[in-house]
């Protein structure tokens, strides 16, 4: 018989798998729907030294004490936490892990990483002993997508919700890297920006820690609505929970682009000498030789990405790259690194790259009035606001493999942030687009629904195509037509500068 241990996320206990666990039970199997120290009805129970030790030291216990002939544990948001921390303990006796709605994370993460709201992870930095407060009536979906909840069920939600101990999520999780082979299923929540295919994007183009999903012992399943399946869709759950245990699920494949390392790592298709380069703050300047000022490009990354990956994005190949180009072709190359972490830090990321344009801009070797904004990937949507209202010296506004719009099923990001809508709604820069040709379809469809707009609209937009590039081509595609492409696309923008 196997038994399904289930944990949930921040600010609730064992009650909110009570339809799930029922769903187990009728299909034959035992469910533990657990509430932890100081979670749910067990809030009254945590004091000063509650943490993510005392959590794994809790669920290792009932590990202990569970004699069905296979153990499944199934964490929710923060509940992974402890749930990885036990089976690193108990690896022997852990049939599978299951992550409904979260990435796995590793040794030395703190869940306080991977709070969605950015105000709470502040609230963490200046006061990491205190309790973290539920969310207020109705701002739950800060915390993940609220949709297909009953009414009833949100309610209850928001009525039973209890503080979150500070130390669950500031303790970083100790591994010995026991259960670091063992079977894992992710179910993926759709109607929170979570799904296969958005996984299949991060292994083919994103940081190395994406590339484990390959593995044989990785397999995936989506649901269609928002991050509380327990409450949304029970019964899907527990069918899924149930298929995960027999070891069911999508496997993803690792792209057949040649590459062993992760994409971000690989060196940029142009070999350019590293020139004169300034840091302030999160905004880097690499200059051209000769006097200013002189236009500059600023280059906007995607996301989003973790707090600790290292390089950042403007250390890395690929915006190095890019800032030395710039500066090669006499202009000043900005990066920047700016905070999108989760879904919701799209407005955080704003006004970062906000701040950034206003200090090039104040540099005395920058023409303040001939800049230009090169968005990349996911960073397309903060192409929204400068479309709307652009201001009169941004003369050009690039974009590379763009989302155009938010992802499918990420709701959680404001609507602000769509550049579909803003194009052509306002006399703005001119646009210069490159596609990719061997584009995955999520990022294609909100590029082509971007140039309908532009068109209908009156929108000037040049496209430039790299009929066999891929996400990230500059990267995982070093031939002689994808550094064809990016001339063309840096000497279109540079015409727009008026350089």
């Amino acid at each position: 018989m196997t038994a399904f241990v289930l944990v949930s996320d921040t600010f609730t206990g064992g009650w909110v798998w009570e339809e799930t666990a029922a769903r187990l039970r009728a299909a034959g199997a035992e469910a533990y729907p657990v509430s932890l120290t100081g979670t749910g009805d067990r809030r009254a129970e945590a004091g000063p030294g509650t943490g993510l030790e005392t959590h794994i030291e809790e669920l290792t216990g009932l590990v202990d004490g569970i004699t069905d002939d296979e153990v499944v544990l199934v964490g929710h948001g923060y509940g992974l936490y402890p749930v990885v921390g036990a089976a690193d303990r108990r690896a022997g006796r852990v049939a599978r892990i299951v992550s409904v709605d979260t990435g796995p994370p590793q040794g030395g993460d703190a869940a306080a990483g991977s709070v969605p709201d950015p105000e709470v992870r502040e609230l963490l930095a200046a006061r990491p002993a205190a309790p973290v407060p539920p969310p207020a009536p109705g701002a739950w979906s800060r915390w993940g997508s609220v949709e297909g909840i009953p009414a009833q069920a949100l309610a209850r939600l928001e009525r039973e919700a209890a503080p979150q101990p500070a130390g669950t999520l500031t303790e970083p999780l100790r591994l010995t890297g026991a259960a670091a082979a063992l079977p894992t299923t992710g179910i993926l929540c759709a109607a929170n920006g979570q799904s296969i295919a958005m996984v299949e994007v991060a292994v083919a183009s994103g940081p190395p820690q994406f590339r484990m999903f390959t593995e044989d012992r990785f397999r995936f399943f989506e649901l269609a609505t928002g991050h509380w399946p327990m409450l949304s869709a029970p019964g899907e759950l527990a069918e899924v929970l149930l298929r995960a245990a027999a070891g069911e699920g999508h496997r993803v494949t690792a792209p057949e682009d040649g590459h062993e390392q992760p994409s971000h790592l690989l060196p940029f298709l142009l070999d350019l000498p590293e020139g004169p380069r300034e840091r302030v703050g999160r905004v880097d300047l690499h200059l051209p030789d000769g006097e200013g000022p002189r236009p500059a490009i600023v280059f906007v990354h995607g996301g989003p990405i973790a707090t600790d990956q290292r390089p950042t994005p403007r250390d890395s190949a690929f915006f190095l790259g890019y800032g030395r180009y710039a500066a090669s072709m006499g202009v000043v190359g900005v990066t920047l690194d700016h905070r999108l972490h989760a879904l919701g830090d799209y407005p955080r990321a704003a006004q970062d790259l906000a701040e950034a344009v206003e200090l090039v801009r104040a540099d005395p070797r920058v023409d303040g009035d001939r800049i230009a904004l090169w968005f990349f990937s996911t960073g397309g949507p903060l192409a929204a606001d400068w479309l709307a209202a652009p201001p009169s010296w941004l003369r050009c506004v690039a974009a590379n493999y763009p989302a155009m719009a938010p992802l499918p099923g990420w709701e959680t990001v404001e609507s602000r942030f769509r550049p579909v809508d803003t194009v052509g709604t306002a006399d703005g820069p001119p646009v210069v687009l490159t596609r990719a040709g061997l584009e995955h379809p999520v990022f294609t469809a909100t590029v082509e629904a971007f140039l309908t707009a532009a068109k209908e609209r009156g929108a000037d937009v040049e496209v430039v195509d790299a009929p066999h590039g891929h996400h990230a081509f500059e990267l995982v595609d070093p031939t002689d037509e994808s550094r064809a492409v990016v001339e063309r696309s840096m000497r279109a923008v540079l015409a727009r500068l008026g350089d």
